[in-house]
């Protein structure tokens, strides 16, 4: 039986180019979108035609609403049998200072960053009994920069959930997490904003996508490492050199 990935926020950016490697090795995938609905649809209609030997499903869940987070693994076993690695990708990021910060700011980085992700890794321990599982966090686990606050929180929360996961579910389960840097411009921003971005990081350039499919490669192939963190970020951890 081939193996199967959950990616959550697979429909586009990084879970799509994560969902497109892994296919291309033979990987089945469930893909989880919430509002991308038809990128989705002709996501799973290209990998068909592609790889027609493999299965590729979309499945929609608000990551916010915990009812739904907790039905999303049984319902991709229903599909698929089995599951071997999930890929907590999705993510909301929003600014706001500690000052600033509202609850509603506050409460949906918290569900869909570090409680949704508590909860499939929980399910996926509990149904799937052994695999993988990574965690997509942040650069920023390493500040405490605060205008990010809800945000940075949420992705410092979960590199903690990371290793005392790793901790209670070894050596049956690996997790471990990867922090990407300057990576994809944002989606109404070119690639010049994300060029002026890398000129703050000690590598001087935006990683793309490679790095972090060759992070995810890593972690998949050494089967000794668990609770570890990939900075996949140019150096932007280190802090800038002044």
């Amino acid at each position: 039986m081939k193996q199967t990935a959950l990616i959550t926020g697979a429909s586009k950016r990084v879970g799509k180019a994560i969902a497109e490697h892994l296919a291309e090795k033979g990987w089945n995938i469930a893909i989880h979108f919430n509002s991308s609905e038809k990128p989705a649809e002709v996501f799973v209609s290209e990998l068909t035609a592609k790889y027609p030997q493999q299965k590729f499903q979309s499945f929609k869940t608000n990551l916010s609403n915990i009812n739904e987070v907790i039905k999303l693994i049984p319902k991709v076993l229903d599909a698929f049998g089995e599951i071997q690695l999930l890929v907590n990708n999705a993510s909301v990021f929003d600014p706001g200072y500690l000052k600033l910060t509202q609850p509603d700011l506050f409460d949906e980085q918290i569900n869909v960053n570090l409680k949704a992700p508590f909860f499939l890794i929980r399910d996926f321990a509990n149904h799937c009994k052994t695999g993988n599982i990574i965690n997509f966090v942040d650069t920023r686990v390493t500040s405490n920069k605060s205008n990010f606050a809800a945000y940075s929180l949420s992705k410092k929360g979960l590199w903690d959930l990371t290793k005392m996961a790793a901790l209670e579910f070894a050596p049956n389960i690996r997790v471990n997490a990867i922090a990407p840097g300057v990576t994809l411009a944002p989606e109404d921003r070119d690639e010049t904003y994300l060029q002026n971005l890398a000129q703050n990081i000690p590598m001087k350039k935006p990683g793309g996508l490679d790095p972090i499919i060759k992070s995810v490669d890593y972690i998949l192939e050494n089967n000794h490492l668990t609770g570890q963190l990939l900075f996949a970020d140019g150096g932007e951890n280190l802090g800038k050199n002044v």
